[in-house]
């Protein structure tokens, strides 16, 4: 966060694309400064600008110097080399991004199909043809093969719980017969909520895919959503006498006896107990479903359950608070947030490449991706893989590439794969070429990039010497103890900022004279006849 405040304090401002007649303003020994620089990032600053001074050409040029021999400094210690700087640029420039892939439209559709299903929560069982690990390949068409020959047997009547038991390759089936219980949006990845929300219940879907392999799944329950609730609960864990002894807890509790009071002097859940059995607030999918269902019975705030068993004992639960699902404007912004991180994105990206299609000259050779189609990937093997498949523009991409994107989702090629690929490949094409078509992002990138820069130089150069510099702090104040009037204890971080002060301007003379600076007088005169009049 600090960077962050740091990069926009610097300038605080976008820089734009030069002009086709822009001109040399000065420059570092051999690097040009331009007209168009200044001039674009003085005009953002002047409305921030609080006294005249600041708003001087002369002023603001000196400034405007003294940052570009920072920037160079920067360069010339190579932090520009360090890895933790470029992993942080990557970041940032990932983020910076994607604000262009947007679109608007499929976003809001995203954000407000995710809140219905916010208000619906649906129960699903499921069963699993999982992918081997990354070493090994993946022939897609026989996991399917299987998966299609798991729901023919329940179509054809076989109980779903069973054939889960007997096939699923999702270990927790076994226990559960494939029962994963009710979620809502967020909760799983994007392709199985969607095949959870798009049939109805009692329904078998279509083999469908997500990361771990090939799925079937049942629609087994649908509701409206509760939203969160607060509880706290007595619990009575797996042991000897447990029914009868939490049965007199409840008997107590009928009789008058205080809820936390009991569960402060029997609950087994050591945790909550100390807190009066009041547990962290939680919505659908985040405990057991028999101790969830007890809560959805609970109707009124204050009423609590006779006890029931769960797999972790005996439980009493009494409702503290229910939080209903908010309106759409007040999750709204939460809900955008989300949809913008997570995999559901992709959905928006396809819409990004169908529209990209129509304004880049894109070529495929069908016959080659037919080959492919075909063949076995150990056929791969026996080519050079360097034949032209798919062209962008200018960007070539070969047999190779599709066969490395292939084995980076564990896939054999096949038709579906190509497309996903080939939206893959001309969405990243157009933010490879963003910074050279538009000249904001360009520019905003530029600032990151050196107010980034700049951070770890003043922290090398002055933040960290004059922490670290207890005796050059404590001969900074001896100077200039008749300024302060106190002791150095009382005031240290006024004087550390003062020290800090003197120790860049001391460096920035440093760095004047040892660099050439030319100013092109004729130009700055003529910015001095338009901005100081």
């Amino acid at each position: 966060m600090r960077k962050l405040l740091f990069i926009f304090a610097v300038f605080g401002v976008i820089l734009f694309s030069f002009s086709q007649k822009d001109q040399e303003l000065f420059r570092i020994n051999d690097t040009k400064v331009m007209l168009s620089e200044f001039k674009q990032m003085y005009e953002k600053n002047l409305s921030l600008v609080e006294d005249k001074n600041g708003a001087d050409i002369d002023s603001y040029l000196d400034l405007f110097i003294n940052y570009k021999l920072k920037v160079k400094e920067a360069y010339s210690l190579g932090l520009d080399k360090n890895e933790a700087y470029k992993k942080e640029f990557e970041s940032y420039k990932k983020e910076l991004v994607t604000p262009y892939l947007y679109d608007k439209k499929a976003l809001e559709k995203l954000v407000r199909e995710a809140y219905d299903r916010k208000k619906t929560e649906v129960k699903v069982s499921h069963i699993l043809v999982r992918f081997p690990s990354s070493s090994i390949a993946v022939d897609t068409s026989f996991l399917k093969s299987k998966i299609v020959g798991y729901r023919n047997r329940i179509l054809q009547g076989e109980d779903f719980e069973k054939v889960a038991r007997e096939v699923s390759e999702d270990p927790s089936a076994k226990i559960n017969g494939g029962n994963l219980g009710y979620f809502s949006a967020f909760q799983m990845v994007y392709p199985f909520e969607n095949a959870a929300y798009n049939i109805k219940k009692d329904e078998v879907s279509e083999p469908f895919i997500t990361k771990f392999g090939f799925h079937i799944i049942k629609v087994t329950g649908k509701r409206e959503s509760r939203g969160e609730f607060e509880v706290a609960h007595v619990l009575i864990k797996n042991s000897a006498y447990r029914e009868e002894k939490i049965n007199k807890i409840y008997q107590e509790l009928t009789s008058g006896s205080s809820f936390e009071e009991l569960a402060s002097q029997h609950s087994e859940d050591i945790s909550s107990a100390k807190n009066g059995g009041k547990l962290p607030r939680f919505g659908t999918g985040k405990m057991v479903e028999d101790f969830e269902n007890e809560v959805l019975k609970l109707q009124n705030v204050g009423g609590y359950s006779a006890p029931f068993k769960t797999k972790f004992g005996w439980h009493i639960v009494k409702l503290l608070k229910n939080y209903p699902v908010p309106s759409f404007n007040e999750l709204k912004e939460e809900l955008t947030r989300k949809v913008k991180s997570s995999n559901r994105f992709v959905v928006s990206n396809k819409s990004i490449a169908t529209r990209l299609k129509k304004e880049y000259k894109i070529k495929e050779d069908k016959v080659l991706l037919n080959q492919l189609f075909i063949a076995e990937n150990k056929d791969f093997k026996k080519e050079k893989l360097d034949k032209t498949i798919l062209s962008i523009n200018d960007k070539k991409l070969t047999q190779k590439d599709l066969l490395i994107y292939g084995d980076s989702k564990n896939q054999s090629i096949n038709k579906e794969l190509y497309e996903e690929f080939k939206n893959n490949e001309i969405v990243n094409y157009f933010k490879d070429g963003l910074e050279k078509t538009n000249s904001e992002y360009r520019n905003t990138l530029l600032e990151y990039k050196e107010g980034l820069l700049l951070f770890d130089l003043m922290q090398e150069k002055i933040w960290n010497k004059a922490s670290n510099d207890a005796y050059g702090l404590k001969e900074f104040y001896s100077k200039n103890i008749a300024k302060y009037g106190k002791e150095l204890d009382e005031i240290k971080g006024q004087v550390l900022s003062d020290y800090q002060n003197e120790l860049e301007k001391n460096w920035i003379e440093d760095l004047r004279k040892n660099n050439t600076i030319k100013i092109k007088d004729k130009v700055v005169k003529k910015l001095k006849k338009i901005y100081n009049q």
